[in-house]
């Protein structure tokens, strides 16, 4: 069960946006055509254990053999294109213009990552979170081509561990999450675990410079 408010009264803005998941909390919308959005604060909440994230043996082949290339920042338009796609992760979605609007913002202000994954020069999957001292908040993921979400996933938990992040949220979690070691947590443990977090710094890009 979540909590969730009624549509905002004032003016969403970047910085809001910042105070609310440093408060434990997110925007959504109904789908991709409201003009609301809400907050929301999940009773159950999602996340994966960095230091028990699962990589199953199947993708770990998959990791060594596949063809495309990883990249990250590059292309923030498409990754939130390809997750506002309803049919590739979702039969709907909740992401709307406001919310590609504000989040383009915090992109342009590095508080936005992506992970993509490119065939070539077709953009195939990737995903976009929002990036606080040591927490990273994953938003949402898609593909185009098969396990290219996965691939994105697994790039972007050995970021996180390699730059010294202390945790990674879901949100919610999926049967596709469960299989990287996703769990539900009870929000006042979730409250202790990004308190924890948010009070030590990481850094996304500590895995160029090895």
């Amino acid at each position: 069960m979540s909590r969730k408010t009624d549509p905002f009264e004032v003016e969403l803005t970047p910085e809001l946006i910042l105070r609310a998941y440093q408060a434990g909390i997110f925007p959504m919308a109904e789908d991709a055509s409201s003009t609301d959005l809400f907050w929301v604060s999940p009773q159950l909440r999602g996340v994966i254990p960095l230091d028990a994230a699962h990589i199953s043996r199947s993708l770990r082949k998959t990791l060594r053999t596949h063809p495309y290339s990883v990249r990250v920042d590059t292309d923030f338009a498409g990754v939130i294109e390809g997750c506002a796609t309803a049919g590739t992760e979702r039969d709907t979605t909740w992401i709307n213009p406001e919310i590609r609007k504000l989040y383009g913002q915090l992109f342009e202000r590095g508080y936005v990552h992506t992970v993509e994954v490119w065939d070539g020069p077709a953009l195939v999957g990737g995903l976009y979170g929002v990036s606080i001292g040591a927490a990273f908040f994953g938003e949402s993921m898609f593909h185009r081509k098969t396990d290219c979400s996965k691939i994105a996933m697994a790039h972007l938990i050995e970021r996180l561990r390699a730059g010294g992040y202390r945790l990674l949220d879901t949100q919610f979690v999926t049967d596709h999450l469960r299989t990287f070691g996703g769990i539900e947590i009870p929000r006042e443990d979730y409250e202790l675990r990004l308190a924890d977090a948010l009070a030590h710094a990481a850094d996304f890009g500590a895995i160029d410079r090895r």
